[in-house]
C-alpha cells in the first residue's frame, strides 16, 4: 500500500494527501516531523536527505520526495486526464501556478503564519504581521487575475494546480479573517468551490491549524 510519511498539519503534507482524497488511492499516512521527530532517524534519511516531509514509499520500493513533485506523481500515474490536464497547456499552466505557491507565496505567508500561530501574543510584531499580510495579499491578487478569466487556476476544470494555492489560500483566509478591500473577489468565490470537494472536507478541515 501506498505510504506517506509526514503529520498531517504540515502544508506540504496537506498536498499530497488532498490529492491522494481527489484520486481515491488507498494509502497509509505515518506521523513524522514536528513534534513526532524521527526525520533525522537514519531509517528516513536514507529516504528523504532533506529530513523533512513528505516522503512517498511505493510497495516497489519507489521514493520520491518534494510535495509538489509527489503530487504531479500522482496526479500523472493516477488522474491522467483529470487531476495532471490533459491539455499540454493547461497542464505547463497547472505546474506553473504550482511552483509560483513555493516561490511566491509561501515566503510571503510564511512570517504571517509565525508571526500569529507559532509567536506568543505578547512577544508578536503587528508591523511585520501587517507587512507579510500586506504581501500575501499582493501575491493573491496575481493569482486573482488569473481567476477573472478561468474558473480554476489552469482553466475551467479542477486540477492539481488548485491544490498547493488553494492551501496557501486557505490559510490566508485562516490568518486574515477581514478581508474587506483587499481585491481578491475572484479567490474568494474559487476558494470557496474548492472547500465544497469531498477530499478537502476530508483531509484539510479537519486537521488542527498549528
Amino acid at each position: 500500500m501506498l505510504k506517506i510519511w509526514g503529520r498531517n498539519t504540515s502544508i506540504n503534507v496537506q498536498k499530497v494527501m488532498w490529492a491522494i482524497g481527489e484520486l481515491g488511492l488507498p494509502h497509509e499516512r505515518i506521523d513524522v516531523g514536528g513534534a513526532f521527530g524521527r526525520t533525522k532517524d537514519p531509517f528516513y534519511l536514507a529516504m528523504n536527505p532533506n529530513a523533512l516531509v513528505p516522503t512517498l514509499e511505493e510497495d516497489d520500493g519507489f521514493i520520491l520526495w518534494e510535495s509538489n513533485s509527489i503530487v504531479r506523481y500522482l496526479a500523472a500515474k493516477h488522474g491522467a486526464g483529470t487531476l495532471e490536464p490533459k491539455d499540454p497547456h493547461a497542464r505547463a499552466r497547472a505546474s506553473q501556478w504550482m511552483d509560483w505557491m513555493l516561490t511566491v507565496c509561501a515566503p510571503a505567508i510564511h512570517p504571517l503564519f509565525w508571526g500569529i500561530v507559532r509567536t506568543p501574543p505578547e512577544q508578536q510584531d503587528p508591523a511585520k504581521i501587517a507587512e507579510a499580510r500586506d504581501k500575501t495579499a499582493a501575491a493573491l491578487r496575481m493569482l486573482d487575475a488569473q481567476l477573472a478569466k478561468t474558473r480554476y487556476a489552469a482553466g475551467d476544470s479542477f486540477s492539481m494546480g488548485d491544490i498547493p494555492v488553494g492551501l496557501i489560500t486557505y490559510r490566508f483566509r485562516k490568518l486574515v479573517p477581514d478581508r474587506q478591500g483587499l481585491g481578491l473577489d475572484n479567490v474568494e468565490r474559487w476558494y470557496l468551490t474548492l472547500a465544497q470537494r469531498q477530499a478537502f472536507q476530508e483531509q484539510i478541515l479537519p486537521v488542527p491549524f498549528t
